[in-house]
């Protein structure tokens, strides 16, 4: 059994190193990084075969207009519907054979019920219900990702306020308003490279990368501040504020409800724990009176 937990603690640690290489890499201005960025992630955008398609049954025209690849472009992954439909659907496969070999091997005795065996088929069995149910979760995380975006919108639209009446080109107030972004810190910079060759061009390529409404409406102004500097527009990204308050007030308002819940539920253990404790045993003395007097 402490075989089992070094090597969970192993993979544990392997795991955190990779996120924090991860993060770490994140920090470096994104013209440092493309290099690096193109040889580990580049495969990212490269899709499946059409003859392993055609093995797993997967339909590219049917797929492509799917829910999924519509929750898949809201969450931000630079990663092809295919790719993921074909990873997912092969992990599933991957998944139910390991399931299957378990459960023949308890039953022909070849393996023993030992508490490894039963915690390896607990993880298979909770993969396969997270790969099952895989919308759930691109919704779950793509309206995480929504109010964070909303939030630093905020954060940038209120800076770009600041530069109402100064005489600045609308791309130096955009490059001033960096250190006011964190998950939009890449898209910025990227934007901002960009804008020298076709602005048109690189608003149109945030949108699609920031992919929510919040975000096409902040992408949207930027481009009308760019044609012509009018304060009708300011007032348009006032209008703007007003609403991504709204959003953030709605989403702190659905985080309070949601954790209200599972305040109940956790208040909720102690009182079943109570009824364990303290009534059970009498209920047991009440069954074994009217058992002798039966």
């Amino acid at each position: 059994m402490h075989q089992y937990i070094d090597y969970a603690v192993l993979l544990g640690q392997f795991c955190l190193s990779f996120i924090a290489l991860l993060m770490l890499l994140s920090l470096l201005p994104a013209a440092k990084t493309s290099v690096v960025y193109k040889r580990i992630w580049g495969w990212q955008k490269h899709e499946p075969s059409a003859k392993l398609l055609r093995l797993l049954r997967i339909d590219r025209e049917q797929l492509q207009n799917s829910e999924r690849a519509i929750l898949l472009a809201g969450c931000g992954f630079e990663l092809s519907v295919l790719t993921y439909y074909t990873c997912r659907r092969l992990l599933l496969g991957g998944c139910t054979l390991l399931l299957l070999a378990l459960t023949a091997g308890i039953y022909y005795r070849i393996l023993h019920a030992s508490m490894a065996v039963v915690s390896v088929a607990a993880c298979i069995i909770a993969a396969l219900c997270m790969l099952l149910w895989d919308q759930y979760w691109l919704k779950l995380y793509r309206e995480l990702r929504a109010v964070a975006i909303t939030r630093e919108i905020y954060a940038i639209s209120h800076q770009l306020l600041y530069f109402e009446d100064s005489s600045l080109h609308i791309h130096n107030k955009l490059r001033r308003c960096l250190p006011y972004c964190r998950l939009l810190r890449r898209d910025m910079e990227t934007l901002l490279a960009e804008w020298y060759h076709d602005p048109a061009l690189a608003l149109n390529s945030l949108k699609l990368r920031i992919g929510t409404a919040e975000g096409i409406s902040f992408v949207e102004c930027i481009d009308a501040l760019r044609q012509q500097h009018n304060a009708s527009f300011y007032e348009l990204l006032r209008a703007h504020l007003r609403d991504y308050k709204e959003r953030l007030e709605l989403a702190k308002e659905s985080r309070k409800e949601t954790g209200s819940y599972v305040l109940f539920v956790i208040a909720g253990i102690p009182i079943l724990y109570t009824f364990q404790v303290f009534l059970y045993p009498w209920v047991q003395e009440v069954n074994k009176l009217m058992s002798l007097m039966n």
